[in-house]
């Protein structure tokens, strides 16, 4: 399973002279269009020149410019593609494969956890611990399971979280107020959706942080994203998987909580005194 281009890139910055990173920091920022700009676009859009750019490329591995941009139409074209283009190409069995599913959902967590940027996912962590900090957590059509499940964990060990849920028309009320000290935790991966899109690039706007968890092509989001997690989501389905986008959501719960151990541990002995409280399957005798 390939890897993203962008990854790529991400993780060979150190790699590139300063003017080439310049090159890449235009094509993270703007990805993948800005590289699908001509040369001399996109040296003006990075404000440098047209031989950096094709040493840029060259660096890359491309022997041309028209072979990188081969690359990235073959990466917009599987982010665009819709579950029933994608069923189209599917067969029973995949390269003589017992279970090509559940290869492909193990393949997925091996090239995301390969690939996640440790130095993000830590500071989410420190960000998600901070309880400075209020965390609104908001997913898309079938990711909003996720933004609901890692609040529900997240109330648990720290105070002052919220899912945003309901009608888009609900989401705007909730707006109303953010600023610096809040932090949007947004999950969304292809196909993008446009209203979840315009609540972040607002919440970014009041000044909120705003942290991404994605898919390996990257939602626009990341334009105004602090912090970006992405996730391998394509298996042998009509449908993108969530096991992965799962698996990140799980090691920030457990990162929040083994950050301050001690207050963790209080706040769920104290979940655990309520609920022994007003249950009475679990109260003494004398109680009753």
């Amino acid at each position: 399973m390939a890897s993203s281009l962008r990854l790529e890139v991400q993780d060979r910055l150190e790699e590139f002279t300063a003017t080439e990173r310049k090159a890449a920091h235009a094509l993270l920022a703007n990805y993948p269009l800005q590289g699908l700009a001509t040369v001399a676009q996109f040296a003006k859009g990075a404000g440098v020149s047209s031989p950096t750019i094709l040493r840029f490329v060259a660096r890359l591995g491309f022997p041309a410019y028209a072979d990188f941009q081969a690359r990235l139409r073959a990466e917009l074209e599987a982010q665009l593609n819709t579950p029933l283009a994608r069923s189209s190409v599917l067969s029973d069995k995949e390269n003589g494969a017992e279970d090509p599913f559940v290869e492909h959902l193990l393949a997925n967590l091996r090239e995301t956890f390969a690939n996640l940027p440790r130095v993000e996912l830590e500071a989410m962590v420190r960000l998600l611990a901070d309880e400075r900090k209020t965390i609104h957590l908001i997913g898309g059509r079938f990711t909003d399971a996720l933004a609901r499940y890692m609040a529900a964990h997240l109330r648990i060990v720290r105070p002052d979280v919220v899912h945003v849920a309901g009608q888009h028309g609900n989401w705007l009320d909730q707006l109303i107020g953010l600023g610096p000290k809040d932090v949007v935790v947004i999950f969304d991966i292809r196909r993008y959706q446009t209203e979840i899109i315009h609540f972040a690039e607002a919440a970014a706007g009041q000044g909120a942080t705003v942290a991404l968890i994605t898919d390996s092509w990257h939602s626009p989001i990341s334009r105004v994203a602090s912090h970006v997690l992405p996730a391998q989501v394509a298996v042998p389905s009509p449908w993108d998987s969530s096991t992965a986008l799962m698996a990140i959501s799980e090691m920030l719960i457990a990162g929040v909580t083994r950050v301050n151990s001690e207050r963790s541990r209080e706040r769920m002995q104290a979940l655990e005194d309520l609920r022994n409280a007003h249950d009475p399957l679990r109260r003494s005798p004398d109680q009753l």
